[in-house]
């Protein structure tokens, strides 16, 4: 009963806010109305391997031509928004906002998205920064995700499995040429968590996709120190409008 008027008390004083306008809402870190009617929650047919939405509904597993063309070293894979709008609003304000409250409400956004994805005895695993960039930057976006997804689904999760090899320059700009060839051997698994992914499956985490440059490489890593197979999830899919 304390615990309870405590909770009353501070609701009073701090009452719930949406994420994104700052307006009262009903529960702790949510969307008011309209808010959420204007964030592009991805549902419906999308591609199974990178998560981008298709035309048309089907009930079998359907691939974009875009992984037709570059065929993905990872299995699976999900988003839980597009990179448009309150979802591209979203993914800065966690990122470069500090706003350390949306990565919880993301991955529970995440967690219904990727529980098709789920294998028995699966870790997740954020794709890591370099070192100069997470002191810059002082968190990891990815990891909270992670960490959050990880909960959410019931799985276990590693904050630093995969490291960055060297470092490499901001990826925006780039074409998807330059960005395969920047990434190229840039991640690997950190040597003290070696066991972590050997023989396991993998679920990779990250706030974005664009060209799925980043992922390929972690995906790769993962593969290469004998991961068992390698699904991802990410927030926000880049997507050309329709």
């Amino acid at each position: 009963m304390l615990r309870a008027g405590l909770q009353t008390a501070l609701r009073l004083v701090y009452p719930p806010r949406c994420l994104i306008c700052g307006g009262l809402v009903e529960t702790d870190f949510g969307l008011c109305g309209p808010c959420w009617r204007d964030t592009p929650f991805l549902a419906g047919l999308s591609c199974t391997c990178c998560g981008v939405p298709l035309p048309g509904a089907s009930d079998e597993a359907e691939v974009c031509d875009d992984c037709l063309t570059t065929p993905r070293p990872w299995a699976q894979g999900c988003a839980a928004l597009l990179y448009r709008d309150n979802g591209r609003r979203l993914v800065l304000m966690l990122k470069h906002g500090d706003r350390y409250d949306i990565a919880g409400a993301a991955a529970g956004w995440m967690a219904r998205r990727a529980r098709p994805l789920l294998r028995e005895g699966m870790i997740a695993v954020p794709v890591p920064l370099h070192l100069r960039r997470h002191l810059r930057r002082r968190f990891n976006q990815s990891a909270l995700l992670a960490r959050g997804l990880a909960t959410g689904l019931g799985i276990g999760w590693s904050p630093d499995a995969l490291e960055r090899a060297r470092h490499t320059p901001a990826l925006e700009g780039k074409t998807r040429n330059e960005r395969f060839t920047m990434l190229d051997a840039a991640i690997r698994v950190a040597p003290k968590r070696a066991a972590l992914i050997r023989d396991r499956p993998v679920l990779l985490v990250d706030d974005v996709m664009t060209s799925g440059a980043t992922l390929g490489a972690a995906a790769d890593a993962c593969l290469a120190g004998g991961a068992r197979e390698v699904c991802v999830c990410v927030l926000a899919r880049v997507a050309k409008e329709a």
